[in-house]
């Protein structure tokens, strides 16, 4: 039965118990309801203790089972029963403060291919993925993704791996070459061989492997739980001297009903809601109280690289001219040109540069493709060529750069160099949190280790492990040393996913819809703005302080209440009273962590 539940049932036996204390006049049958539902709750909570000390943690259900059974022992069922709606209701209000949203990957299900063309007796049939068989020849149109792994038979294509190595610009891909299912084939049509069963190939991996990650998740001592043990055993030394002097056992249960862990309770699970609402005003998702915890005390801050620590596009970096007769806006405009009708990323790239810099490009007659190579053309009667290095008759060494290269008539005209843009944000947000207690920052990325290094060293990076497949990313998380954790993962594409869900906080960048990565992720930030993971780790360290001053005002209380309640000046009804002004204090106080500070 859910707490919801419990605590509908809780009031209706409440409301049935005063129609017989004072409609019927049968305190006997008001007494028998609560007796029930109490013992039943005890009962229950007998059973989840055990579950919870053979995990390894000990939490504050011992002390409320105490009181209830005291308290009806001694026949003081309106104290029982104001303990019930107590519990039940803050039982409801910690199920609702770290109720996760739904981690089942329903969009990477949904975007896993299901179709495919293949080869059969020189026709193409349209087949279910689960036909394909290792060795057939499959047919993968413009802007279908990959469905298992393969190698190119023929045929030249751009292949836009980002979703599952993180790179941030389409592959050039040629007959021989190895494709990764969960890819996007972004250029032409081209066909392929299956190397692996779909069962087998990258995409179903990195649906199992978050599967695995979010049914294994991090075990971690709730704040609650902490103060539980000592709070309990000083409850029952006071319950036992004042039973032992007095000799009256209605004297334990006076202490035991004003040593009801309310704030243990309540405080924590008020106070996380608090901050999970903070959160979303400023356009965080937090899935759980729990996330909070975990992010306050966060010792190791790990980032993808693409799409999270940059904007994941390229943009123009450097231009240089070499024709002598070529002014840079006249060359850009003759790139511009050359470019105009293509749909490859870089072409997108020199498209957005132009229009910003208010360039207008030329008219190119007789515009083609060399496949592999490039572009070529003609304006005023010379032949333009542009592409790669060798193709345009230039050397390169900067392996690492993208660049574009342009001949006129066969002689050197210029290049153009692009880079993944970094986030303006990215420095201020690394440096900030190193401030606020963060000892270890690293990037995980899919990307060469040159770019990768080049972008960590201007951002301050403390280590930079570069080709990396999800499995390494799961690897290096996994195997962090306790005194690196709790660890959060930033990242935005499917191939972060599995990272996410094993990290012990996971923040997605949800900006562009990653939707996969955010269904697996603690939190979501839905701007496309890396400072919102400051924002949550102030958030966070804010709301666990307002927490713990709740937990400790309310335990203080409770020990000037059981003290004075050992002497016996206070009836167990009115101790339960007493406990509820606890409670309200407590949630008071509590609510502070929604407040903008």
């Amino acid at each position: 039965m859910s707490n919801k539940a419990k605590l509908a049932s809780i009031g209706v036996i409440a409301a049935l118990s005063l129609f017989f204390e004072f409609g019927l006049g049968k305190p006997s049958w008001a007494f028998i309801l609560i007796a029930i539902a109490g013992g039943l709750l005890a009962f229950s909570m007998f059973l989840e203790m055990i579950q919870t000390l053979k995990e390894g943690r000990y939490g504050v259900d011992l002390l409320a089972i105490t009181a209830i059974i005291s308290t009806l022992i001694v026949r003081e069922y309106w104290a029982s029963l104001m303990i019930l709606l107590m519990l039940i209701g803050g039982e409801t209000l910690e199920d609702y403060a770290s109720n996760r949203a739904s981690r089942e990957l329903k969009s990477l299900i949904e975007r896993a291919p299901t179709r495919t063309k293949r080869l059969t007796n020189g026709n193409w049939e349209d087949i279910a993925i689960q036909e394909v068989r290792i060795g057939d020849r499959l047919l993968v149109r413009p802007n279908e993704i990959i469905p298992v792994d393969g190698t190119m038979a023929s045929g030249h294509s751009f292949i836009d791996e980002a979703s599952i190595t993180g790179e941030s610009k389409p592959v050039e891909k040629s007959p021989g070459d190895a494709l990764l299912s969960g890819a996007i084939n972004d250029d032409k049509p081209m066909e392929m061989t299956a190397d692996k069963l779909p069962e087998d190939s990258q995409y179903q991996a990195l649906v199992r492997l978050v599967k695995e990650s979010t049914d294994r998740p991090a075990k971690f001592v709730r704040m609650a739980d902490r103060y539980a043990v000592p709070f309990t055993l000083i409850a029952y030394i006071i319950g036992g001297v004042a039973w032992f002097i007095s000799k009256d056992p209605v004297r334990f249960a006076q202490v035991m009903v004003v040593a009801s862990p309310c704030p243990l309770i309540l405080a924590a699970p008020i106070s996380m809601i608090g901050g999970m609402s903070r959160c979303s005003r400023h356009g965080i998702i937090v899935k759980s109280g729990e996330t909070l915890e975990k992010m306050e005390q966060a010792k190791t801050i790990a980032f993808d690289k693409t799409g999270t620590l940059t904007k994941g596009i390229l943009a123009v970096d450097r231009i240089q001219v070499d024709a002598s007769e070529l002014s840079e806006e006249e060359f850009m405009r003759l790139v511009a040109g050359m470019e105009q009708s293509s749909m490859h990323v870089i072409a997108r790239s020199i498209t957005d540069y132009t229009t910003k810099q208010h360039i207008q490009p030329l008219t190119i007659d007789d515009v083609s493709e060399v496949v592999g190579s490039g572009l070529t053309g003609h304006y005023q009667g010379k032949e333009i060529k542009l592409g790669k290095a060798a193709f345009a008759g230039y050397t390169s060494n900067d392996s690492y750069t993208t660049a574009l290269y342009v001949s006129i008539n066969d002689k050197p005209a210029g290049w153009v160099t692009f880079e993944d843009v970094v986030r303006s944000e990215s420095r201020e947000v690394i440096d900030t949190l190193r401030e606020n207690g963060v000892n270890k920052v690293v990037m995980l990325t899919g990307d060469r280790q040159e770019t990768a290094g080049r972008i960590g060293s201007d951002l301050n990076v403390d280590e930079v492990y570069a080709q990396l497949l999800p499995q390494d990313k799961i690897a290096f998380l996994k195997n962090l040393e306790n005194n690196q954790r709790p660890v959060c993962m930033v990242g935005d594409g499917v191939n972060d996913a599995p990272a996410l869900a094993i990290a012990d906080v996971g923040v997605a960048m949800g900006a562009h819809g990653a939707t996969a990565a955010s269904e697996s992720a603690d939190a979501v930030i839905l701007r496309d703005d890396l400072s919102g993971l400051n924002q949550l780790t102030k958030i966070s360290k804010q709301t666990m302080s307002i927490a713990r001053q709740s937990v400790w005002i309310g335990i203080i209380v409770c020990l000037v209440l059981m003290a004075i309640a050992a002497t016996g000046v206070i009836p167990t009804l009115i101790g339960a009273i007493f406990q509820e002004m606890v409670d309200l204090i407590s949630i008071l106080w509590s609510v502070r962590s929604l407040s903008d500070r």
